[in-house]
């Protein structure tokens, strides 16, 4: 989750429900940081964009549960870098890094860039808006931080990268969706087991980076 974007409310009743939640216990039993951590492992592993041995950039990343699964995914001969404007509590692997910065300011994407130490394998992104209630608003706004990191991986991804991120359903949705056909050989929308059944979240997968499109 990107944190200083993302505000949560849990109601009493909520909170119940929450730790009801079979992905929310299973990621505590686990050690993960949040139940998210099944999403990209869910994905990845039926999808195999991210292999033993990649580079992934890790896009809202706080409070971690991606970057986990994403060490998990690359073994000690991978790397992962992740980004967030909140502080990432460290989790202690000589290849997992972590930075301070917002995606949508270009000194980020500098940062992103000199710490990598080749082009990126991955690009994965489950930044999200502050919620405020307002569909329309909320799902413009988690459209625009999707174009933000869709900035970013043509920016850092190989040839033959692959990147996945998160938006909300709406009517801006396919447009998003034709912007990213236009850089990714296949492209495909999932909806992780793990993620709640109410929710609008779904992911968009692109599989096989064109390249020539660095910005």
């Amino acid at each position: 989750m990107y944190s200083m974007l993302t505000v949560n409310i849990y109601l009493p009743d909520q909170r119940l429900l929450r730790k009801r939640d079979y992905y929310y216990r299973k990621a505590k039993e686990e050690n993960y940081r949040s139940r998210a951590a099944y999403k990209l492992l869910q994905a990845a592993r039926k999808y195999g964009f991210i292999k033993r041995g990649d580079v992934v950039v890790d896009l809202g990343a706080a409070p971690g549960g991606w970057l986990q699964a994403a060490r998990q995914l690359v073994g000690d001969e991978g790397f992962v870098l992740g980004v967030d404007i909140k502080e990432i509590k460290p989790l202690n692997f000589d290849n997992v890094r972590t930075i301070v910065g917002d995606i949508r300011d270009p000194e980020t994407l500098k940062k992103i860039k000199d710490l990598l130490p080749r082009p990126a394998d991955a690009v994965i992104s489950d930044v999200s808006p502050n919620v405020s209630g307002v569909w329309e608003l909320d799902h413009a706004r988690q459209i625009e931080l999707a174009e933000f990191s869709l900035n970013i991986a043509l920016s850092t991804l190989r040839k033959g990268g692959n990147f996945f991120t998160k938006v909300f359903q709406g009517d801006l949705f396919h447009q998003f969706l034709s912007e990213v056909k236009e850089h990714f050989h296949q492209v495909r929308i999932i909806k992780p087991e793990a993620s709640r059944k109410r929710s609008a979240e779904i992911y968009v997968l692109g599989l096989n980076y064109r390249g020539g499109n660095q910005r």
